[in-house]
């Protein structure tokens, strides 16, 4: 199997959060994971910050999607305050849930705090549609906590995994 240049997959960082969109709180989870993305060799921009709530997710997945991009990673919004809808809002988009990478996730994060339970990330592939053009391929996305700690912890977990996943999800393999 041959695995993707990180450099050749787009990328995006999606902070979920209201304070953050408002301008009232610093996105300090989603520069740290661009900041660890970029050092992995990923090229990605700034994080695109939206509120939090299960249209606001949807809908910039679909954009996403629609632009090309191939790699989705989002923070906040995994946990059970009432405006904690990322993963109902990434699960209208996928088509395929990746459950035992978000278990991974969770089980991963237990070493750090019993509260790594609490998140209800959801890790899937959004297929292209029925109505793709021959060789199209899919989205990989993957829901995090909202911390910069959390970031770090997701990522030594996630890293050893993207090549595999990218290379799966996107066509580099065929398998």
């Amino acid at each position: 199997m041959s695995s993707p240049d990180p450099q050749s997959v787009p990328t995006l960082v999606l902070t979920v959060s209201d304070r953050s969109a408002a301008g009232t709180r610093e996105d300090t989870s989603g520069a740290r994971l661009v900041e660890l993305l970029t050092k992995e060799g990923y090229a990605v921009n700034a994080p695109v910050v939206i509120p939090d709530g299960r249209d606001s997710v949807r809908d910039a997945l679909r954009i996403a999607v629609r632009d090309g991009i191939r790699l989705v990673l989002s923070t906040g919004g995994t946990g059970i305050a009432p405006r904690d809808f990322t993963p109902e809002g990434t699960r209208d988009v996928v088509t395929r849930e990746l459950d035992g990478v978000a278990e991974y996730l969770r089980r991963h994060g237990e070493q750090y705090t019993v509260l790594s339970y609490l998140s209800r990330g959801v890790v899937g592939v959004v297929d292209p549609g029925a109505d793709a053009a021959p060789g199209a391929i899919g989205t990989l996305v993957i829901n995090l906590p909202g911390s910069p700690k959390a970031m770090d912890q997701s990522m030594e977990v996630l890293a050893p995994l993207l090549p595999h996943l990218l290379a799966m999800v996107v066509g580099w393999d065929d398998h």
